[in-house]
């Protein structure tokens, strides 16, 4: 089954957090949209991926958009990922015995990035690496800023990763 696609339903859940308190989606969504982004810690694409939702994170995490990550890892091995790639928005756990809410979203390969409406829609679902997804869930996610950031640099050379 592959990941579930743009004008789906995106499956409720709660998973803990990295520092032990619960993440619940319908809560978050309650605020505003949701960018949820799956994630193996040994993925080098996920590696490659992860600095670029930090910048987004940066620009306009919490303001306007809930950015989290959803590790498939255990939590050692994943606080390990994130200071190795500077990530500083909340992550949460998966089980690493079931992947519940990773089978729910029918994740076949990581990267995996859902934008999640406040309504519970998934608006974008993005698997592998696409630098054009990324740019537009920037761009929605600074939709309502007062002044959007440029996720690439001038001249970066940024590579697309799709699973095929």
């Amino acid at each position: 089954m592959p990941a579930l696609t743009s004008g789906k339903t995106a499956p409720d859940f709660t998973l803990p957090t990295m520092d032990g308190t619960q993440f619940s989606l319908r809560e978050a969504l309650a605020r505003g949209p949701v960018v949820a982004a799956f994630f193996k810690i040994s993925c080098p694409v996920c590696q490659y991926a992860f600095p670029f939702l930090q910048r987004i994170y940066k620009a306009h995490g919490n303001k306007n958009v809930t950015i989290v990550g959803i590790s498939q890892n255990e939590k050692k091995d994943t606080a390990a990922f994130l200071k190795q790639y500077g990530v500083t928005f909340p992550v949460l756990l998966d089980d690493t015995r079931k992947f519940q809410v990773s089978n729910a979203y029918g994740l076949t390969n990581v990267p995996t990035v859902f934008w999640i409406s406040p309504e519970g829609k998934i608006e974008i679902s993005s698997v592998g690496w696409s630098r054009q997804e990324m740019d537009l869930v920037n761009r929605k996610a600074g939709e309502d800023a007062a002044s959007a950031h440029p996720l690439f640099g001038p001249g970066e050379q940024v590579a697309d990763f799709r699973a095929g």
